[in-house]
């Protein structure tokens, strides 16, 4: 089974549009209300195991300070703005898919960033930081960034947001965490890292993969009654991805040693999508299906882009020196 569930994670390019296409043809035949009972569940099950994997020591190391300020200078102060800035133009009618927009690009980083970051052979320590100061200010920010932009366009609750971010995030990362010390006082760090923790990011994609299946078949009947909004969906979503490759590029070739640099353009533009799903689904009710469409979508261009960058490294900062 732990095996499946690996090779499951390694080909999510393939994984999520098949569970998109069930998710349609599930919610084009029958009534797919009842799944929203399902949310919850897939919610915990998607977020718990990677907070199990999560280095959260590694926050308190240092060597790499510039490449870390730069990395969430990117992530809070110009990402988030850029994504607004689109959703107001592509989906001025639609608030909840730009809605959708602004929550993709609110919480960076990922397993993803390390993964890809490692792929690339760049600085991986550099990576483990990121992802641990993304997740915590992507979640603290969130709330307030979604208040600040979008409140004239669409209904939010900020208290009930906040509240959803701590049983999303907080809550699976103290049990993660308290989960991963059983674990390592259990069977050692060594045998953890190589036999356990491998074997979470699996699990977490089964909670993907729930609640993409049911984010689509929610929405099944609208988009039949409309086909074309998932190519107006695409458009934006590749403007914000290609624009975050591009100014990540240019300052880590402009600022950062290549391994820093390599850490910070996957630290930018790998968003955490599962986390950015969960709030949709969880925080907004019914209308939140709307960004967790465009959020599922996301999923095939960023997995995709990092596989096309990976291929790129060398060209942009040059092979790794021997």
């Amino acid at each position: 089974m732990w095996a499946l569930l690996t090779k499951l994670n390694k080909n999510l390019l393939l994984a999520i549009p098949t569970m998109m296409l069930l998710g349609f043809a599930f919610g084009a035949v029958f009534d797919a209300g009842f799944l929203k009972s399902w949310i919850v569940p897939f919610t915990f099950l998607m977020v718990y195991p990677m907070m199990v994997t999560l280095k959260l020591k590694k926050v308190l190391e240092g060597g790499d300070g510039k490449a870390q300020l730069l990395t969430q200078f990117i992530n809070f102060a110009i990402v988030p703005f850029v994504a607004y800035g689109l959703g107001r133009l592509f989906f001025a009618q639609q608030p909840y898919m730009a809605l959708g927009l602004l929550l993709a690009a609110l919480v960076p980083t990922s397993g993803m960033t390390i993964s890809w970051t490692g792929f690339a052979k760049g600085n991986l320590e550099a990576a483990v930081k990121m992802t641990v100061v993304g997740l915590i200010l992507g979640s603290l920010a969130t709330p307030f960034y979604v208040q600040w932009l979008l409140s004239a366009h669409v209904t939010v609750d900020t208290p009930a947001v906040m509240k959803q971010i701590a049983v999303i995030v907080f809550l699976p990362m103290v049990a993660g965490y308290a989960t991963q010390q059983w674990l390592i006082k259990r069977f050692t760090q060594k045998v953890f890292q190589e036999t356990w923790a491998p074997r979470f990011p699996g699990l977490s994609t089964i909670g993907v993969l729930g609640i993409v299946f049911i984010a689509i078949a929610l929405k099944a009947r609208a988009i039949l009654a409309t086909p074309e909004s998932l190519f107006q969906i695409f458009i934006p979503l590749s403007i914000l991805y290609v624009t975050n490759y591009l100014l990540s590029t240019i300052v880590g070739k402009l600022f950062l040693k290549r391994g820093d640099a390599i850490a910070l353009v996957y630290g930018t533009v790998m968003r955490n999508l599962s986390i950015a799903l969960a709030v949709a689904m969880n925080a907004f009710g019914t209308a939140g299906s709307d960004a967790a469409l465009v959020i599922a979508l996301a999923y095939i261009i960023q997995v995709q882009s990092a596989a096309w960058y990976v291929k790129l490294t060398d060209k942009m900062f040059g092979k790794v020196a021997t």
